[in-house]
């Protein structure tokens, strides 16, 4: 581990993290654990102060633009499926293969 720590794939593993971050892409998990949380009957607890104004706005855009961007790759995926048009064996038929 201390390998990959001290070159420079770590530093740009770092920093196309931090874009993933930022851009929101992975925001969906968050709502996640929301629901998650509602469905067990138990508040979130977090050490950060409850989100306000602009912080709140920007976080559940994210969140909806996270779930906007999951939907589509879903419907894209499955739909590329159905029509066979990937390199799943030909003796399994596309619904088999969505499940």
């Amino acid at each position: 581990m201390l390998d990959y720590i001290n070159t420079h794939f770590m530093t740009f593993t770092l920093y196309a993290t931090l874009f993933i971050e930022a851009t929101g892409f992975m925001h969906v998990c968050y709502l996640i654990r929301d629901l998650v949380h509602a469905a067990a009957g138990k508040e979130f607890q977090s050490q950060e102060p409850p989100k306000t104004g602009m912080t709140w706005f920007f976080h559940w855009g994210r969140v909806l633009f996270s779930m906007a961007v999951l939907c589509f790759c879903l419907a894209v995926t499955i739909e590329a499926i159905l029509n066979g048009q990937t390199t799943m064996w030909d003796a399994v038929p596309g619904w088999a293969a969505v499940i």
